[in-house]
């Protein structure tokens, strides 16, 4: 098939990723080029040149706003309009290009909104619960759009807007995540964006609780939630940086257990599967997807931000749960194998 995938123009397609959407992004597009079909990813210029990128936005369409327009009332922040202008550009450019199927896999609102300006039928992942753009743009597409989501917590989330066609879990490659039988550390680990949601500073308490040393790795795009909510924690932590994949592979594989904090209700929780395919037992917040990944013998569930609960399940995970049955529990529900069969299958429905 000839595939277009729509990606973030904000964030670069390539490691270090900013966050589990990129990876995924970046995972999807290497197997189906693998698997025969012709790729093209619209992404932030900075992206892997591997990936056949091609600029969300190229320089002759770059918004640059008169005096006027900027002084204008009704002028909103300049990151909003930029994007605004990335993706209509983009929509509007793809309107004569003939592929199979367009995937929308951004988190803006104008690919939905213009599915029907294109020529090939456009199809949209759900990766985050309800936002206002993106449900305006899902109740105005009506049923037009087919639309599949990382979980079947996200579809409910979206039930009272739009019927999820399918549900494709994230899926990982196993092999980028080698299966450590024998961790060689004796500390707990947390990765992921280091932002209010995801949690880590209640991940910080958890692990002093239960008197484990954590390692924490991830970008840090709100400096000021690092600073007031993480760097006085870290007393007896400690703060990795931003790992490229090799080395957050061996930060992972090498725990006794990963912590996963989350504060809103989590679309999938792409760093659960990735724990697990290293054999690293997983104790989690049960807010949103976790409680679809992990199954009693591959991790604990923790009652949503009891922090004290969340101590208590990392001990027995570590305790309780056989690293070989995390593997084979990333192998049987998480692989890339399977994820990219199931978009496929999808396009090839959608398509026909």
């Amino acid at each position: 098939m000839d595939i277009a995938i729509i990606a973030s123009s904000r964030h670069p397609i390539r490691e270090p990723f900013a966050g589990g959407l990129e990876a995924h992004t970046h995972s999807l597009a290497v197997r189906l080029r693998e698997g025969g079909h012709r790729v093209t990813v619209y992404a932030s210029g900075d992206s892997d040149p591997a990936l056949g990128v091609v600029p969300v936005c190229p320089a002759p369409r770059q918004l640059d706003l008169s005096e006027a327009a900027r002084s204008d009332p009704s002028m909103l922040a300049d990151r909003f309009v930029h994007d605004h202008h990335a993706y209509l550009s983009l929509m509007l450019g793809l309107r004569e290009l003939d592929y199979d199927v367009v995937h929308n896999n951004s988190l803006h609102y104008l690919p939905i909104a213009m599915a029907d300006a294109l020529r090939a039928p456009l199809v949209t992942t759900l990766h985050t619960p309800p936002t206002p753009w993106i449900e305006s743009a899902v109740t105005c597409a009506g049923g037009r759009v087919p639309f599949a989501s990382v979980s079947q917590a996200t579809a409910v989330a979206w039930e009272h807007a739009i019927t999820v066609d399918r549900v494709i879990l994230n899926g990982v490659d196993l092999a980028r995540w080698p299966f450590v039988a024998r961790p060689r550390g004796d500390y707990a680990v947390w990765t992921g964006r280091l932002v209010p949601e995801k949690g880590p500073h209640l991940a910080l308490e958890a692990a002093s609780a239960a008197g484990l040393p954590l390692k924490l790795a991830g970008p840090r795009p709100d400096p000021a939630y690092f600073e007031r909510e993480i760097a006085p924690r870290l007393d007896g932590h400690e703060y990795a940086g931003h790992l490229s994949h090799c080395e957050l592979a061996e930060l992972v594989g090498n725990a006794r257990v990963a912590l996963f904090s989350p504060c809103w209700e989590e679309p999938y929780g792409l760093v659960v599967a990735e724990a697990l395919a290293c054999g690293t037992p997983v104790a989690a917040f049960d807010r949103g997807a976790p409680r679809e990944i992990l199954d009693p013998g591959s991790g604990r569930l923790a009652p949503a931000g009891d922090v004290a609960a969340l101590a208590r399940a990392a001990a027995e995970a570590i305790a309780d749960v056989d690293r070989r049955a995390c593997r084979t529990r990333a192998e049987d529900r998480c692989s890339h194998e399977a994820m990219v069969g199931a978009y496929v299958e999808f396009y090839e429905a959608v398509a026909a």
